[in-house]
């Protein structure tokens, strides 16, 4: 359990106020106690300077060597307030006496912690100081059965194969709770043997009972930079799926977060490369631990893949490519296509300079290769602020019906790239694709 110090917010609440509220009092005092005319002057001067710094750094974070997401109009002014409050601060710390430098100095640690955290305002992906420091989000779950049935969560306990459609969940008559759970597991790379770090899986109240029935799979994938841990913390989880389970009486899909990444900054796209044997794992490691660990269903029509940003690249990427593993697919702001930097980088470092390639592995590709897709059903979805992503999750959107799919279109209102536009999507949209999976009949 966190203690206090992890559990601080960090995007809404006191603990962000009083940081920015510092780093202003800090100017204010640095700038107008005791003002001469030509130090006024040079904060005035540093501040301006400060402001274009921090602009400019903001247009730089849009070119997909950094990370190729545009802020918002209030993100961006955010930063530009923070590096001109520095700019102020910085000449505070060269003039006067000590106590105004100690105050500028103290000054400058407060905006740059403000503007950090205006940018993780901007996408929720830390949402605390648990996360920040990359604490677990939540307790380990053996994969015995003997410690999974002591943590009320019997794994691969009773291995039933009766429906899991509502009317028979109801006709069962199992006592069943509100509450789902959520797990940390370790899925071997045995095939692929893919660097990934630990993942989580939530099971639904309907996983829980003692003779659970087999339960549809949504596999789902963070962003990156990132982590397993985001989609579980900043994408809200178990809040989400038990609002689902909770319209079909704690019925709903086993959600298993595995790690495509590696390391928060890696981006291994999803394909087998000098970069990591990451579609490997996804698509032969992950589904196997999946199968001979949990009570799920077989059938890849109960399977879904999904996933934000890279991750949902991952997932129309992984969900065209492989319809036989998966006929449900949710696309939450992902790309056109497989990217690591520009495109020359993502072809020499990702398909070792093969252009052809590059453009098999190419979602467009293999929807023309694999179509009609006469049994899937996919989700796209993105923030109505997200300039940058929506544009290319419609022109994804279409092409995947084009190919035979059943789509949907969501659209966030009022959030862009970030880890709201997620929970909108999940918490309203992925009714088809649940439908699709044999649950969510009373949605």
């Amino acid at each position: 359990m966190q203690n206090w110090f992890e559990s601080i917010d960090l995007v809404s609440g006191p603990f962000p106020i009083i940081v920015g509220g510092g780093a202003v009092v800090a100017v204010l005092v640095v700038a107008i106690v005791h003002p001469r005319a030509l130090w006024l002057a040079l904060s005035v001067a540093a501040g301006a300077l400060g402001a274009g710094i921090g602009l400019a750094l903001c247009r730089w974070a849009q070119s997909p060597d950094a990370i190729d997401t545009d802020l918002s109009p209030l993100g961006r002014t955010g930063v530009a307030l923070a590096f001109s409050a520095i700019g102020v601060l910085i000449v505070g710390m060269v003039r006067g006496r000590a106590w105004r430098r100690v105050v500028a100095g103290l000054g400058v640690v407060l905006s740059i912690a403000a503007g950090g955290l205006a940018v993780n305002a901007e996408f929720g992906q830390y949402p605390t100081i648990g996360a920040l420091s990359g604490q677990p989000a939540a307790p380990t779950l053996s994969g015995s059965v003997a410690a999974a049935q002591r943590a009320g969560a019997p794994l691969a306990a009773s291995r039933s194969t009766d429906p899991a459609t509502p009317a028979a969940w109801s006709a069962s008559g199992a006592a069943v709770g509100t509450r789902g759970l959520v797990a940390q597991v370790s899925i071997p790379a045995t095939t692929s043997h893919f660097a990934a770090r630990a993942a989580y899986v939530y099971l639904p109240p309907a996983a829980l009972v003692a003779n659970p029935p087999a339960l549809p799979v949504i596999v789902m994938l963070s962003g990156e930079p990132g982590a397993p841990a985001d989609v579980v913390r900043a994408g809200h989880l178990r809040a989400i799926m038990d609002a689902w389970a909770g319209r079909d009486g704690g019925l709903a899909p086993i959600v298993v977060v595995p790690d495509q990444l590696g390391s928060p900054t890696s981006n291994p796209m999803c394909v087998d490369s000098p970069l990591g044997a990451s579609a490997s794992y996804l698509t032969v490691d992950v589904p196997r631990w999946i199968r001979t660990n949990l009570t799920v269903a077989n059938d890849p029509a109960q399977w879904a893949i999904g996933g934000f940003s890279q991750g949902g690249t991952c997932a129309i990427q992984l969900g065209a490519g492989h319809p036989d593993l998966f006929s449900g697919i949710i696309d939450v702001s992902g790309q056109i296509a497989p990217r690591n930097g520009d495109t020359a980088n993502t072809i020499a470092v990702g398909f070792g300079g093969d252009v052809s390639a590059y453009r098999a592995a190419a979602p467009m590709t293999l929807l023309t290769e694999h179509a009609p897709y006469a049994a899937t059903t996919a989700v796209f979805g993105s923030g109505a602020q997200d300039q940058q992503y929506g544009p290319e999750v419609d022109r994804m959107r279409a092409a995947a019906a084009a190919a035979g799919m059943s789509t949907s279109r969501v659209v966030s209102p009022g959030t862009g790239h970030e880890w709201a536009t997620v929970r909108y999507v999940l918490s309203t949209g992925i009714g088809p694709v649940l439908q699709h999976l044999g649950v969510g009949s009373r949605s």
